[in-house]
Protein backbone atom coordinates (compact mmCIF):
# COMPACT_ATOMS: atom_id res chain seq x y z
CA UNK A 1 0.00 0.00 0.00
CA UNK A 2 2.59 2.31 1.02
CA UNK A 3 6.24 2.34 -0.98
CA UNK A 4 9.39 3.51 0.01
CA UNK A 5 11.77 5.38 -2.33
CA UNK A 6 13.82 3.67 -4.92
CA UNK A 7 16.98 4.30 -5.33
CA UNK A 8 19.31 3.95 -7.99
CA UNK A 9 21.82 1.23 -7.93
CA UNK A 10 25.02 2.48 -6.25
CA UNK A 11 23.03 5.44 -4.93
CA UNK A 12 23.87 6.68 -1.32
CA UNK A 13 21.03 6.07 1.27
CA UNK A 14 19.20 9.38 2.44
CA UNK A 15 20.49 11.02 5.05
CA UNK A 16 18.11 11.24 7.94
CA UNK A 17 19.62 14.36 9.27
CA UNK A 18 17.65 16.65 5.67
CA UNK A 19 14.42 15.80 7.81
CA UNK A 20 15.55 17.96 9.75
CA UNK A 21 17.27 21.17 7.81
CA UNK A 22 14.64 23.29 8.93
CA UNK A 23 13.60 21.90 12.16
CA UNK A 24 13.45 24.82 14.75
CA UNK A 25 14.72 23.50 18.10
CA UNK A 26 12.69 26.52 19.74
CA UNK A 27 16.04 26.50 22.29
CA UNK A 28 13.98 23.54 23.99
CA UNK A 29 15.78 19.74 24.88
CA UNK A 30 14.34 17.74 21.65
CA UNK A 31 14.36 14.32 22.55
CA UNK A 32 14.77 12.87 18.93
CA UNK A 33 16.94 15.58 17.46
CA UNK A 34 20.34 16.92 18.66
CA UNK A 35 21.74 20.12 18.99
CA UNK A 36 23.66 19.82 15.45
CA UNK A 37 20.27 18.63 14.05
CA UNK A 38 21.11 15.22 13.71
CA UNK A 39 18.97 12.37 14.85
CA UNK A 40 19.87 11.33 18.17
CA UNK A 41 21.26 7.52 18.58
CA UNK A 42 18.39 6.08 19.56
CA UNK A 43 16.07 7.36 16.65
CA UNK A 44 18.47 7.42 14.26
CA UNK A 45 17.04 4.15 12.93
CA UNK A 46 13.32 5.39 12.74
CA UNK A 47 14.18 8.70 10.92
CA UNK A 48 16.10 6.93 8.80
CA UNK A 49 13.08 5.07 7.54
CA UNK A 50 11.14 8.01 7.54
CA UNK A 51 13.66 9.42 4.87
CA UNK A 52 13.36 6.08 2.71
CA UNK A 53 9.63 6.63 2.40
CA UNK A 54 8.35 8.61 -1.02
CA UNK A 55 6.88 11.84 -1.06
CA UNK A 56 3.79 12.07 1.08
CA UNK A 57 3.91 8.52 2.35
CA UNK A 58 3.73 9.79 5.88
CA UNK A 59 0.87 11.99 5.31
CA UNK A 60 -0.99 9.43 3.89
CA UNK A 61 -0.24 6.74 6.84
CA UNK A 62 -0.80 9.61 8.96
CA UNK A 63 -4.61 9.99 7.74
CA UNK A 64 -4.81 5.96 7.49
CA UNK A 65 -3.95 5.90 11.01
CA UNK A 66 -7.05 8.65 12.06
CA UNK A 67 -9.37 6.64 9.61
CA UNK A 68 -8.50 3.72 11.74
CA UNK A 69 -9.40 5.46 15.23
CA UNK A 70 -12.55 6.42 13.94
CA UNK A 71 -13.40 3.20 12.36
CA UNK A 72 -12.65 1.62 15.87
CA UNK A 73 -14.08 4.26 17.92
CA UNK A 74 -11.33 5.21 20.01
CA UNK A 75 -13.04 8.37 21.66
CA UNK A 76 -12.93 10.38 24.66
CA UNK A 77 -15.92 12.45 25.78
CA UNK A 78 -15.28 16.16 27.45
CA UNK A 79 -17.25 17.14 30.60
CA UNK A 80 -19.13 20.56 29.88
CA UNK A 81 -18.87 20.44 26.01
CA UNK A 82 -21.79 21.75 24.98
CA UNK A 83 -21.51 20.10 21.59
CA UNK A 84 -21.73 17.11 23.82
CA UNK A 85 -19.79 15.35 21.27
CA UNK A 86 -16.94 12.69 21.22
CA UNK A 87 -13.72 13.19 20.24
CA UNK A 88 -10.76 11.28 18.48
CA UNK A 89 -7.89 12.37 20.36
CA UNK A 90 -5.18 13.24 17.64
CA UNK A 91 -2.86 10.55 17.05
CA UNK A 92 0.63 11.34 15.82
CA UNK A 93 2.61 8.41 13.56
CA UNK A 94 5.99 9.39 14.22
CA UNK A 95 6.98 7.19 17.92
CA UNK A 96 8.90 8.69 20.56
CA UNK A 97 11.78 6.57 21.39
CA UNK A 98 13.32 5.83 25.09
CA UNK A 99 16.74 3.84 25.63
CA UNK A 100 16.71 0.63 27.59
CA UNK A 101 19.57 2.21 30.03
CA UNK A 102 16.99 5.48 30.52
CA UNK A 103 13.98 3.19 31.54
CA UNK A 104 15.68 1.06 33.72
CA UNK A 105 16.17 4.33 35.83
CA UNK A 106 12.56 5.08 35.32
CA UNK A 107 11.30 1.40 36.04
CA UNK A 108 13.48 1.44 39.39
CA UNK A 109 12.25 4.99 40.27
CA UNK A 110 8.38 4.16 40.06
CA UNK A 111 8.78 1.13 41.78
CA UNK A 112 10.35 2.83 44.65
CA UNK A 113 7.67 5.46 44.78
CA UNK A 114 4.47 3.61 44.47
CA UNK A 115 5.82 1.23 47.19
CA UNK A 116 6.20 4.78 49.48
CA UNK A 117 2.94 5.70 48.18
CA UNK A 118 1.03 2.29 49.52
CA UNK A 119 2.90 2.67 52.39
CA UNK A 120 1.23 5.61 53.24
CA UNK A 121 -2.10 4.99 52.92
CA UNK A 122 -2.09 2.30 54.78
CA UNK A 123 -0.53 4.14 57.73
CA UNK A 124 -2.68 7.08 57.43
CA UNK A 125 -6.05 4.86 57.46
CA UNK A 126 -4.24 2.38 60.17
CA UNK A 127 -1.41 3.85 62.69
CA UNK A 128 -0.44 7.15 61.62
CA UNK A 129 3.12 6.58 62.16
CA UNK A 130 4.29 9.07 60.05
CA UNK A 131 2.07 12.08 61.14
CA UNK A 132 2.78 10.93 64.68
CA UNK A 133 6.27 11.58 64.12
CA UNK A 134 5.77 15.04 61.96
CA UNK A 135 7.08 13.75 58.55
CA UNK A 136 3.86 14.44 56.76
CA UNK A 137 2.04 16.90 58.61
CA UNK A 138 -1.60 15.86 60.73
CA UNK A 139 -3.50 19.22 59.09
CA UNK A 140 -2.60 18.16 55.36
CA UNK A 141 -3.79 15.40 55.45
CA UNK A 142 -6.74 16.04 57.29
CA UNK A 143 -7.45 18.91 55.17
CA UNK A 144 -7.87 17.53 52.12
CA UNK A 145 -10.54 15.82 49.90
CA UNK A 146 -8.70 12.80 49.48
CA UNK A 147 -9.45 11.39 52.91
CA UNK A 148 -12.55 9.36 53.44
CA UNK A 149 -13.30 8.47 57.14
CA UNK A 150 -14.76 5.41 55.84
CA UNK A 151 -11.67 4.15 55.23
CA UNK A 152 -10.12 4.55 58.63
CA UNK A 153 -9.02 0.69 59.84
CA UNK A 154 -9.60 -0.61 56.47
CA UNK A 155 -7.33 -3.91 55.94
CA UNK A 156 -7.48 -4.28 51.77
CA UNK A 157 -6.96 -7.78 50.70
CA UNK A 158 -2.90 -8.58 50.32
CA UNK A 159 -2.30 -5.75 52.02
CA UNK A 160 -2.11 -3.30 48.77
CA UNK A 161 -4.10 -0.32 48.10
CA UNK A 162 -2.95 1.07 45.23
CA UNK A 163 -3.00 -1.61 42.11
CA UNK A 164 -3.28 0.18 39.15
CA UNK A 165 -0.95 3.64 39.22
CA UNK A 166 -0.52 6.40 36.23
CA UNK A 167 2.53 8.92 37.51
CA UNK A 168 3.24 11.84 35.31
CA UNK A 169 6.59 12.55 34.13
CA UNK A 170 8.56 15.40 32.26
CA UNK A 171 11.89 16.28 31.17
CA UNK A 172 13.30 19.81 31.53
CA UNK A 173 15.89 21.52 29.88
CA UNK A 174 18.48 19.53 30.74
CA UNK A 175 17.66 16.51 30.15
CA UNK A 176 16.58 15.48 33.28
CA UNK A 177 13.34 13.36 33.69
CA UNK A 178 10.77 14.55 37.11
CA UNK A 179 7.53 13.48 38.59
CA UNK A 180 4.50 15.87 38.04
CA UNK A 181 2.29 14.29 40.03
CA UNK A 182 0.83 10.83 40.97
CA UNK A 183 -2.80 9.36 39.95
CA UNK A 184 -3.64 6.71 42.28
CA UNK A 185 -7.72 6.69 41.75
CA UNK A 186 -8.69 5.79 38.94
CA UNK A 187 -6.25 6.74 36.51
CA UNK A 188 -7.24 6.40 32.51
CA UNK A 189 -5.25 6.38 29.14
CA UNK A 190 -3.67 2.66 29.42
CA UNK A 191 -6.01 1.64 26.63
CA UNK A 192 -4.52 4.74 24.13
CA UNK A 193 -1.17 3.19 24.61
CA UNK A 194 -2.67 -0.10 23.58
CA UNK A 195 -4.43 1.16 20.56
CA UNK A 196 -1.49 3.26 19.50
CA UNK A 197 0.72 0.65 19.53
CA UNK A 198 -1.39 -1.53 17.41
CA UNK A 199 -2.21 1.74 15.00
CA UNK A 200 2.15 1.88 14.78
CA UNK A 201 1.86 -1.39 13.74
CA UNK A 202 -0.91 -1.57 11.34
CA UNK A 203 0.22 1.50 9.38
CA UNK A 204 3.52 1.35 9.58
CA UNK A 205 4.91 -1.79 9.78
CA UNK A 206 8.44 -1.70 8.25
CA UNK A 207 9.35 0.35 11.50
CA UNK A 208 9.22 -2.74 13.24
CA UNK A 209 11.56 -4.76 11.25
CA UNK A 210 14.55 -2.20 12.59
CA UNK A 211 13.67 -1.78 15.53
CA UNK A 212 13.56 -4.47 18.81
CA UNK A 213 10.76 -2.91 20.75
CA UNK A 214 9.23 -3.93 24.57
CA UNK A 215 5.45 -5.12 23.80
CA UNK A 216 2.76 -3.26 25.94
CA UNK A 217 0.45 -6.10 24.69
CA UNK A 218 0.32 -8.01 27.75
CA UNK A 219 -1.34 -5.09 29.90
CA UNK A 220 -4.69 -6.91 30.03
CA UNK A 221 -3.53 -9.99 30.83
CA UNK A 222 -0.97 -8.54 34.04
CA UNK A 223 -4.04 -7.16 35.31
CA UNK A 224 -6.48 -9.44 35.14
CA UNK A 225 -3.95 -11.23 36.68
CA UNK A 226 -3.29 -8.76 39.60
CA UNK A 227 -7.51 -9.09 40.03
CA UNK A 228 -7.70 -12.30 40.64
CA UNK A 229 -4.36 -12.76 43.09
CA UNK A 230 -6.23 -10.34 45.33
CA UNK A 231 -9.00 -12.90 45.72
CA UNK A 232 -5.80 -14.51 47.85
CA UNK A 233 -7.15 -17.99 46.83
CA UNK A 234 -10.67 -17.93 48.71
CA UNK A 235 -12.43 -18.83 45.88
CA UNK A 236 -11.10 -21.48 42.91
CA UNK A 237 -12.17 -19.81 39.59
CA UNK A 238 -12.88 -15.59 40.84
CA UNK A 239 -15.24 -14.06 38.89
CA UNK A 240 -14.18 -10.45 38.00
CA UNK A 241 -15.70 -7.54 36.35
CA UNK A 242 -14.88 -3.84 35.24
CA UNK A 243 -17.47 -1.13 37.28
CA UNK A 244 -17.89 1.69 34.95
CA UNK A 245 -19.72 5.11 35.85
CA UNK A 246 -21.42 4.55 32.26
CA UNK A 247 -21.71 5.69 29.05
CA UNK A 248 -21.63 9.51 29.77
CA UNK A 249 -18.00 8.99 31.22
CA UNK A 250 -14.97 10.71 29.89
CA UNK A 251 -13.28 7.09 30.03
CA UNK A 252 -16.16 4.98 28.85
CA UNK A 253 -13.96 3.62 25.45
CA UNK A 254 -11.58 2.65 27.87
CA UNK A 255 -13.48 0.99 30.64
CA UNK A 256 -15.45 -1.18 27.63
CA UNK A 257 -12.09 -1.86 25.58
CA UNK A 258 -10.11 -3.22 28.72
CA UNK A 259 -13.08 -5.57 30.14
CA UNK A 260 -13.10 -6.75 26.06
CA UNK A 261 -9.29 -7.31 26.31
CA UNK A 262 -9.63 -9.05 29.74
CA UNK A 263 -12.76 -11.06 28.56
CA UNK A 264 -14.83 -9.96 31.57
CA UNK A 265 -18.36 -8.38 32.31
CA UNK A 266 -18.34 -4.39 31.78
CA UNK A 267 -21.28 -3.47 35.00
CA UNK A 268 -22.40 -0.59 36.22
CA UNK A 269 -23.88 0.12 39.37
CA UNK A 270 -27.18 -0.68 38.61
CA UNK A 271 -26.44 -4.33 37.25
CA UNK A 272 -24.56 -4.90 40.62
CA UNK A 273 -26.52 -5.84 43.97
CA UNK A 274 -25.26 -6.77 47.36
CA UNK A 275 -27.11 -10.48 48.49
CA UNK A 276 -26.56 -12.31 51.84
CA UNK A 277 -23.49 -9.99 52.22
CA UNK A 278 -21.79 -10.94 48.64
CA UNK A 279 -21.86 -8.42 45.88
CA UNK A 280 -23.94 -10.17 43.16
CA UNK A 281 -23.95 -9.35 39.19
CA UNK A 282 -27.59 -9.62 37.71
CA UNK A 283 -27.47 -11.66 34.16
CA UNK A 284 -29.91 -13.27 32.09
CA UNK A 285 -29.80 -16.24 33.95
CA UNK A 286 -30.06 -15.25 37.48
CA UNK A 287 -27.47 -13.71 40.42
CA UNK A 288 -23.95 -14.33 40.05
CA UNK A 289 -21.39 -13.57 42.34
CA UNK A 290 -18.66 -11.24 41.55
CA UNK A 291 -14.86 -11.38 43.24
CA UNK A 292 -13.58 -8.89 42.43
CA UNK A 293 -14.08 -5.16 40.75
CA UNK A 294 -12.10 -3.07 39.29
CA UNK A 295 -13.69 -0.13 40.04
CA UNK A 296 -13.43 3.10 37.56
CA UNK A 297 -15.92 5.12 39.82
CA UNK A 298 -14.88 7.57 42.32
CA UNK A 299 -15.04 6.81 46.14
CA UNK A 300 -17.79 9.15 46.70
CA UNK A 301 -19.90 7.89 44.23
CA UNK A 302 -19.31 4.08 45.27
CA UNK A 303 -21.24 2.80 47.74
CA UNK A 304 -24.41 5.82 48.90
CA UNK A 305 -24.16 3.95 52.13
CA UNK A 306 -21.08 4.91 52.88
CA UNK A 307 -20.25 8.03 50.87
CA UNK A 308 -22.38 10.42 48.94
CA UNK A 309 -26.23 9.55 49.43
CA UNK A 310 -27.48 10.89 46.55
CA UNK A 311 -25.09 8.81 44.60
CA UNK A 312 -26.51 6.70 41.39
CA UNK A 313 -23.62 5.21 39.99
CA UNK A 314 -22.50 2.87 43.07
CA UNK A 315 -24.13 -0.19 44.71
CA UNK A 316 -25.05 0.23 48.29
CA UNK A 317 -23.58 -2.31 50.90
CA UNK A 318 -20.86 -2.65 48.39
CA UNK A 319 -18.52 -1.30 51.14
CA UNK A 320 -19.46 -3.53 54.15
CA UNK A 321 -19.35 -6.32 51.83
CA UNK A 322 -15.53 -5.29 50.87
CA UNK A 323 -14.49 -4.06 54.58
CA UNK A 324 -15.83 -8.40 55.48
CA UNK A 325 -13.96 -9.59 52.92
CA UNK A 326 -16.08 -10.93 50.56
CA UNK A 327 -15.60 -8.61 47.69
CA UNK A 328 -11.93 -7.33 46.24
CA UNK A 329 -11.88 -3.67 45.13
CA UNK A 330 -9.02 -2.66 42.72
CA UNK A 331 -7.90 0.36 43.25
CA UNK A 332 -8.75 0.56 47.07
CA UNK A 333 -11.37 3.00 48.55
CA UNK A 334 -9.51 5.83 49.98
CA UNK A 335 -6.16 6.38 47.79
CA UNK A 336 -6.96 9.52 46.76
CA UNK A 337 -5.66 10.60 50.41
CA UNK A 338 -2.13 10.12 48.48
CA UNK A 339 -3.45 11.73 45.41
CA UNK A 340 -3.58 15.35 46.65
CA UNK A 341 -0.96 17.87 44.86
CA UNK A 342 -0.06 18.86 48.53
CA UNK A 343 0.40 15.36 49.86
CA UNK A 344 2.73 14.79 46.48
CA UNK A 345 4.91 17.57 47.73
CA UNK A 346 5.93 15.24 50.54
CA UNK A 347 6.39 11.90 48.56
CA UNK A 348 10.44 12.05 48.80
CA UNK A 349 10.54 12.69 52.32
CA UNK A 350 7.37 9.44 52.37
CA UNK A 351 10.37 7.26 50.49
CA UNK A 352 13.00 8.36 52.72
CA UNK A 353 10.59 7.28 56.03
CA UNK A 354 9.75 4.26 54.52
CA UNK A 355 11.91 3.00 52.68
CA UNK A 356 15.31 4.32 53.87
CA UNK A 357 16.34 4.98 50.73
CA UNK A 358 16.98 8.53 48.25
CA UNK A 359 14.51 9.21 45.81
CA UNK A 360 15.56 7.81 41.93
CA UNK A 361 13.25 10.04 40.05
CA UNK A 362 12.97 13.49 41.59
CA UNK A 363 9.58 15.97 41.81
CA UNK A 364 9.38 18.71 40.41
CA UNK A 365 10.07 22.38 42.63
CA UNK A 366 6.86 22.97 44.29
CA UNK A 367 6.08 25.94 46.45
CA UNK A 368 2.90 24.76 49.01
CA UNK A 369 0.43 27.63 49.17
CA UNK A 370 -0.48 26.96 52.41
CA UNK A 371 2.70 27.69 53.87
CA UNK A 372 3.28 31.47 54.57
CA UNK A 373 6.44 31.69 53.09
CA UNK A 374 5.48 29.46 49.86
CA UNK A 375 2.34 31.63 49.51
CA UNK A 376 4.34 35.01 49.79
CA UNK A 377 7.01 33.72 47.24
CA UNK A 378 4.01 32.49 44.53
CA UNK A 379 1.57 35.52 45.01
CA UNK A 380 4.93 37.58 43.74
CA UNK A 381 6.24 35.60 40.83
CA UNK A 382 2.92 34.64 39.48
CA UNK A 383 3.51 35.64 36.37
CA UNK A 384 6.53 32.89 36.22
CA UNK A 385 4.21 29.97 38.04
CA UNK A 386 2.08 27.26 36.78
CA UNK A 387 -0.49 27.08 39.67
CA UNK A 388 -2.60 24.12 40.07
CA UNK A 389 -5.43 23.23 42.82
CA UNK A 390 -4.52 20.25 44.95
CA UNK A 391 -7.64 18.06 43.70
CA UNK A 392 -8.24 19.34 40.35
CA UNK A 393 -7.13 16.37 37.00
CA UNK A 394 -7.23 16.93 33.22
CA UNK A 395 -5.73 20.36 33.54
CA UNK A 396 -8.34 22.24 34.83
CA UNK A 397 -8.38 25.14 37.30
CA UNK A 398 -4.85 25.73 36.39
CA UNK A 399 -3.16 29.24 35.78
CA UNK A 400 -0.15 29.19 33.43
CA UNK A 401 1.06 32.44 34.39
CA UNK A 402 3.97 32.81 31.42
CA UNK A 403 0.80 32.67 29.12
CA UNK A 404 -2.25 34.74 31.50
CA UNK A 405 -3.07 38.57 31.74
CA UNK A 406 -2.72 40.77 34.60
CA UNK A 407 -6.69 40.25 34.93
CA UNK A 408 -6.08 36.33 35.02
CA UNK A 409 -3.45 36.90 37.42
CA UNK A 410 -5.22 39.14 39.85
CA UNK A 411 -8.17 36.87 39.85
CA UNK A 412 -5.98 33.92 40.57
CA UNK A 413 -3.90 35.79 43.62
CA UNK A 414 -7.61 36.03 45.03
CA UNK A 415 -8.56 32.46 44.65
CA UNK A 416 -5.54 31.13 46.40
CA UNK A 417 -5.59 33.84 49.01
CA UNK A 418 -9.55 32.94 50.01
CA UNK A 419 -8.16 29.12 49.98
CA UNK A 420 -4.52 29.20 50.22
CA UNK A 421 -4.10 24.92 51.63
CA UNK A 422 -5.80 24.23 48.14
CA UNK A 423 -2.81 25.15 45.95
CA UNK A 424 0.29 24.56 44.97
CA UNK A 425 2.43 26.12 42.63
CA UNK A 426 6.05 24.87 40.02
CA UNK A 427 8.34 27.01 38.17
CA UNK A 428 7.34 27.10 34.26
CA UNK A 429 9.48 24.26 33.45
CA UNK A 430 10.60 24.33 29.73
CA UNK A 431 9.26 20.92 28.57
CA UNK A 432 11.05 18.86 26.06
CA UNK A 433 9.78 18.26 22.80
CA UNK A 434 9.72 15.71 20.05
CA UNK A 435 8.99 15.96 16.49
CA UNK A 436 5.29 15.86 15.42
CA UNK A 437 3.73 16.00 11.57
CA UNK A 438 2.17 19.17 10.44
CA UNK A 439 0.88 20.01 7.23
CA UNK A 440 3.14 19.85 4.12
CA UNK A 441 5.65 22.44 3.20
CA UNK A 442 4.51 24.76 0.46
CA UNK A 443 6.44 22.99 -2.44
CA UNK A 444 4.88 19.43 -0.86
CA UNK A 445 7.71 18.75 1.34
CA UNK A 446 7.64 17.19 4.59
CA UNK A 447 6.91 19.10 7.59
CA UNK A 448 8.20 18.67 11.13
CA UNK A 449 7.67 20.65 14.38
CA UNK A 450 8.47 20.62 17.83
CA UNK A 451 5.92 20.03 20.48
CA UNK A 452 6.28 19.83 24.17
CA UNK A 453 5.56 15.99 25.42
CA UNK A 454 4.82 14.41 28.92
CA UNK A 455 4.44 10.56 29.73
CA UNK A 456 2.44 8.30 31.87
CA UNK A 457 3.61 4.97 32.55
CA UNK A 458 1.09 2.48 34.17
CA UNK A 459 2.41 0.44 37.16
CA UNK A 460 0.40 -2.24 38.49
CA UNK A 461 0.93 -3.90 41.88
CA UNK A 462 0.04 -7.54 41.39
CA UNK A 463 2.04 -10.79 42.44
CA UNK A 464 5.06 -8.41 41.49
CA UNK A 465 4.80 -4.74 40.55
CA UNK A 466 5.31 -4.61 37.09
CA UNK A 467 5.66 -1.57 34.98
CA UNK A 468 4.45 -0.99 31.21
CA UNK A 469 7.32 -0.25 29.45
CA UNK A 470 6.65 3.43 28.15
CA UNK A 471 3.37 4.28 28.43
CA UNK A 472 0.98 7.04 27.28
CA UNK A 473 2.80 10.18 25.68
CA UNK A 474 0.41 13.04 25.55
CA UNK A 475 1.77 15.98 23.30
CA UNK A 476 0.96 19.70 22.88
CA UNK A 477 -0.10 20.02 19.32
CA UNK A 478 -0.55 23.49 19.46
CA UNK A 479 2.46 25.79 19.02
CA UNK A 480 3.96 26.82 22.03
CA UNK A 481 1.81 25.32 24.30
CA UNK A 482 2.73 23.22 27.49
CA UNK A 483 -0.90 21.97 27.97
CA UNK A 484 -0.76 18.03 26.50
CA UNK A 485 -4.62 17.17 27.95
CA UNK A 486 -6.83 16.10 26.00
CA UNK A 487 -9.32 17.85 27.09
CA UNK A 488 -7.22 21.20 26.61
CA UNK A 489 -6.49 19.98 22.52
CA UNK A 490 -3.52 17.50 23.35
CA UNK A 491 -2.92 14.52 21.25
CA UNK A 492 -0.84 11.40 21.81
CA UNK A 493 2.03 9.24 20.13
CA UNK A 494 3.21 5.76 20.47
CA UNK A 495 6.10 5.61 22.76
CA UNK A 496 8.90 3.26 22.35
CA UNK A 497 11.23 1.30 24.89
CA UNK A 498 14.00 -0.07 22.69
CA UNK A 499 15.14 -3.39 24.67
CA UNK A 500 18.63 -4.20 25.76
CA UNK A 501 19.22 -6.41 22.26
CA UNK A 502 18.97 -3.49 20.20
CA UNK A 503 21.72 -1.45 21.36
CA UNK A 504 19.22 1.67 22.54
CA UNK A 505 21.44 2.13 25.67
Amino acid sequence: MFQAQTQSAGAAPPDPAELFTDYDLGGFFDETVAEDRTPRPASERLCRRVAELAPGDLARRQAAAETAMRRLGITFSVYGDARGKERIIPFDILPRVITAEEWRTVERGLKQRIVALDRFIGDVYGDQKILNDGVVPRSAVESGEGLKKPCIGLKPPRGVWCHVTGTDLVRDSDGTLYVLEDNLRVPSGVSYVLQNRRLTKQTFPGLFTDNDIRPVDDYPWRLLECLHWLCGGRVENPIAAVLTPGIYNSAYFEHSFLAQQMGIPLVEGRDLVVRDGFVQMRTTRGLQRVDVLYRRIDDEFLDPAAFRKDSLLGVPGLMEAYRSGRVALANAPGTGVADDKVIYTYVPDMIRYYLNEDPILPNVPTYRCGDPDGLKHVLANLEKMVVKPANESGGSGMLIGPASSAAEREEFAARIKDDPRDYIAQPTLALSRVPVLCDPKPDGGLNLAGRHVDLRPFIIRGPETYVLPGGLTRVALTPGSLVVNSSKGGGSKDTWVLSESSGGG
